[in-house]
């Protein structure tokens, strides 16, 4: 049985209208490569370098019912931040993380567009001076790069270290930012 473009389009709607879906995806063309993008009706809950699999990473974390829907305000907020339109992120974030990650997101969060921090200074921040290598895993780890800014953290000499986009990645952020020369 074929189903039509119509057809699909009001399953998914009526999906999303009746609270069926536990997560909605979708995948965003970005100057920095696809974006895939989770939300939950909290917020915004994912957002990786590297679509494939997702799928299945955030059913596990949110639930089963997973379904590829448009999140146009998310593509709008990236989309006006890549054309340097966009300082601040106004999205609601569902964040679904351990208490240490939680304060250590919550100090990233407050790192402006344009500055970058150290992650021994992030440490700090967070009220665990000595746990800068701790710290480092939690930008590893983080489920909303971009919006949650890992990008802007450097180490202690100011050198760029590892990023899950990559090192070109996190350059091309900062430089968009003006954080960093060309």
């Amino acid at each position: 049985m074929n189903v039509t473009p119509d057809l699909d389009q009001r399953f998914r709607e009526a999906a999303l209208r009746e609270g069926l879906i536990d997560v909605r995806y979708d995948i965003v063309d970005s100057p920095v490569g696809d974006l895939f993008v989770a939300a939950t009706d909290r917020g915004l809950a994912r957002i990786s370098y590297f679509p494939d699999g997702m799928e299945e990473t955030v059913a596990r974390t949110f639930g089963p019912r997973v379904l590829r829907s448009p999140l146009d305000d998310v593509r709008r907020e990236l989309d006006e931040y890549f054309a340097g339109t966009r300082r601040v992120f106004d999205l609601p974030i569902d964040l679904r993380v351990a208490p240490f990650h939680a304060d250590v997101l919550a100090q990233l969060a407050r790192v402006q567009y344009g500055q970058t921090e150290t992650y021994g200074a992030l440490a700090a921040k967070a009220g665990r001076p000595k746990a800068a290598r701790a710290v480092g895993t939690v930008m590893n780890r983080n489920p909303i790069p971009i919006v949650l800014p890992c990008h802007r953290i450097v180490g202690a000499n100011g050198s760029l270290t590892g990023y899950a986009g990559g090192l070109d990645v996190k350059l091309q952020l900062l430089q968009l930012e003006g954080a960093m020369l060309a």
